[in-house]
């Protein structure tokens, strides 16, 4: 029999824990600002939420709530379309006086830059290496390009601050190895590693990932659940992030091969909401909250 263990967090609940000021900032009191800004990115749209600029428009909106959540965004806020065939005419008509996108983008870079300057950053690149201290970087750039460097230093801060008092909290408790995951289907995951997010905030808050093996440039890799018993800490135990496909659950109850792993047994998996994997510092402070507000309720 399956058993899983449902995260008490709710879309309410985590509002509420904004409103209470334990981890990011509320955008209420955020100002468009003089200047317009579109991105084509999650974690520089949310990153200009952070400092107080209410972006014009964002690739892929339709979605933010399915895989960003916070911080929430201005309803003003227009729907550019997916970010690899945005909706040029209503770019145009916005006349934004700043684009920040990806190196992801890059093929679209050229058009873009007729419509207004463009600020390419690359988190997720090719070339490695840890993400976390990037993103600190992206931060930085994004915040002296739109003049607001010190609300920048204060988002960089209360990153740090809130990553270390998250480990502070798990010190004491010994958390389990964990190992993260998305579900594609029932026979398939997505599973986090290094070099991505997930792994520089599990290293920052001292968890450890119970998965063996080193991912994309991304920070995962797309495997069959089979390849789950290559886990082998008795300890360890496995967190699914939704949203995890409608039939997912009911297919695993009835798989002889998901019977066979330990985390099928009761205790042993957990779903939590969902925490961006491709963001920047807020979706890192999202993804520590969510990680040790479990711990610290399971263990």
């Amino acid at each position: 029999m399956l058993t899983l263990v449902q995260s008490p967090l709710s879309r309410r609940s985590v509002l509420g824990l904004l409103a209470g000021g334990l981890c990011l900032p509320k955008v209420a009191g955020a100002s468009s600002s003089a200047l317009k800004v579109a991105s084509l990115d999650y974690g520089m749209a949310s990153t200009l939420l952070s400092l107080g600029i209410v972006p014009v428009a964002v690739a892929s909106l339709a979605d933010w709530d399915r895989w960003v959540i916070e911080p929430e965004m201005p309803g003003e806020v227009v729907d550019l379309g997916s970010s690899w065939e945005i909706n040029f005419e209503v770019l145009e008509s916005l006349r934004p006086d700043l684009i920040l996108t990806t190196p992801f983008n890059a093929a679209l870079t050229p058009r873009l830059e007729q419509v207004a300057p463009v600020l390419s950053y690359g988190v997720f690149t090719p070339e490695g290496g840890d993400v976390l201290p990037k993103a600190v970087s992206a931060t930085r750039a994004i915040a002296a390009r739109v003049g607001r460097s010190a609300e920048g230093e204060a988002v960089i801060v209360r990153m740090e601050e809130f990553l270390d008092s998250c480990r502070r909290r798990l010190e004491k408790r010994a958390p389990p190895p964990l190992a993260l995951v998305n579900f594609m289907d029932a026979r398939h995951v997505r599973i986090y590693s290094a070099p991505g997010l997930y792994q520089n905030v599990l290293q920052k808050i001292g968890v450890e990932n119970a998965w063996p093996h080193p991912g994309n440039f991304w920070g995962f890799e797309a495997i069959g659940i089979e390849r789950l018993a290559d886990i082998t800490d008795p300890r360890a135990k496995l967190i699914a992030f939704e949203p995890v496909p409608a039939d997912v659950l009911p297919k695993l109850s009835e798989s002889p091969l998901w019977q066979q792993l330990p985390f099928s047994r009761p205790g042993q998996t957990a779903i939590l909401p969902g925490a961006l994997m491709f963001g920047l510092l807020n979706e890192a402070m999202r993804f520590a909250r969510l990680i040790t507000d479990h711990l610290e309720a399971s263990t």
